[in-house]
């Protein structure tokens, strides 16, 4: 009986054939190569939409993974953004829970967990290094997505507030505050948590600017951590408009800028509810941004990136409403050629192609 070495030798495969084999291999299992120069025909207008021009940082997630990057590959996401037009990064919390993104002697001293990178020092670097204004987020507890109760997150973030501008103060990449408190509608009870934490803020930095992303109760508006999609009756939006005006009327002293996150409407709702924002915002003379989520919703997967024609429709009726700016949650998981999701990489290409950035 032949042996396999034996074998292998009379069927040519000697050691040179055997090394060689991997090469071909590999080769073979590369596939048809994308030919450069081609792009897709689009046959909608191009570039008919506000542009992302900002996104969130979401290096302490509670919902998506992490992506564990060092300083090379943050970096190398600061110039992925820039070249898509990005000038604005928010550090969308500076802790969570036990977890923080700098070592907080205040926090450290309660028995949290000490981070092995200096999150907020180095975005605040990639951010002056690459041109950006950068805004830093609150320490946010997760207590009050369950209690509705305020007051722990006020205490804490009195000394958080203090910690940071002396800490990080003196670099010009720092140009604002985020208020990390994702309220909806029904939430308020928050309206004197925002006005004392946006007071801080604004006094300690010299009046540096404060913003929001809140959630509008929509069809979508779900628990991330339940099976479901959809609620079984729509909100009216007439209720959103009632309540918000009346929060407005509370905190707009303390918050400059709002962006209401878009996910949680249909596609052929959106704009209204956009129209009303906005018509909200300039009733009490805050600035009208749009948080334009590039995650999807409407998967029993959450979350994967987006479909591109559900990002441009969310960006083009945000232009027809005149929305001075629009920010993402979030480029580096869901837009990011290095993201760890490899359709993040083509929605970043399509992207480019609208807007005619390549």
């Amino acid at each position: 009986m032949t042996d396999r070495r034996q074998f292998l030798k009379t069927a040519g495969w000697g050691a040179a054939a055997l090394a060689a084999a991997p090469t071909v291999l590999s080769a073979c299992s590369q596939g048809p190569q994308k030919k450069s120069g081609l792009e897709s025909t689009l046959i909608v207008e191009k570039a008919n939409a506000v542009p992302i021009t900002g996104t969130f940082l979401d290096e302490i997630s509670t919902d998506i993974p992490h992506q564990n990057w060092g300083e090379a590959e943050w970096d190398l996401d600061f110039q992925y953004m820039k070249a898509m037009g990005i000038d604005t990064v928010i550090i969308i919390r500076c802790g969570l829970r036990k977890f923080m993104t700098y070592p907080s002697p205040y926090l450290l001293k309660k028995g949290y967990y000490m981070p092995s990178v200096d999150l907020v020092d180095m975005f605040c670097r990639l951010a002056e290094k690459h041109g950006m204004a950068l805004y830093i987020g609150l320490y946010d507890s997760d207590e009050y997505w369950y209690t509705g109760v305020y007051n722990n997150e006020i205490e804490i973030n009195r000394f958080i507030i203090d910690e940071l501008w002396e800490r990080y103060g003196h670099y010009k990449s720092f140009k604002g505050w985020y208020l990390s408190y994702e309220i909806s509608r029904a939430s308020k009870g928050a309206i004197d948590g925002y006005r004392k934490l946006g007071k801080q803020c604004k006094d300690l930095s010299g009046g540096l600017p404060t913003f929001i992303s809140p959630i509008i109760e929509g069809i979508k508006g779900v628990s991330a951590q339940s099976a479901q999609l959809r609620r079984a009756e729509n909100p009216k939006i007439e209720e959103h408009m009632r309540d918000w005006d009346e929060i407005f009327s509370g905190i707009h002293e303390f918050v400059d800028a709002c962006a209401f996150q878009d996910g949680y409407n249909d596609y052929d709702e959106i704009e209204d509810y956009i129209s009303v924002n906005k018509m909200l915002a300039d009733k009490w003379g805050i600035h009208s941004w749009t948080n334009c989520e590039s995650f999807d919703r409407d998967m029993p997967i959450k979350f994967l990136p987006i479909k591109f024609d559900k990002l441009r429709m969310k960006l083009e009726a945000a232009k027809r409403c005149g929305v001075e700016k629009a920010i993402t949650f979030e480029f580096s998981h869901f837009i990011s050629p290095q993201s760890a999701y490899l359709q993040a990489g083509h929605l970043y290409d399509r992207y480019m192609e609208y807007f005619k950035l390549k």
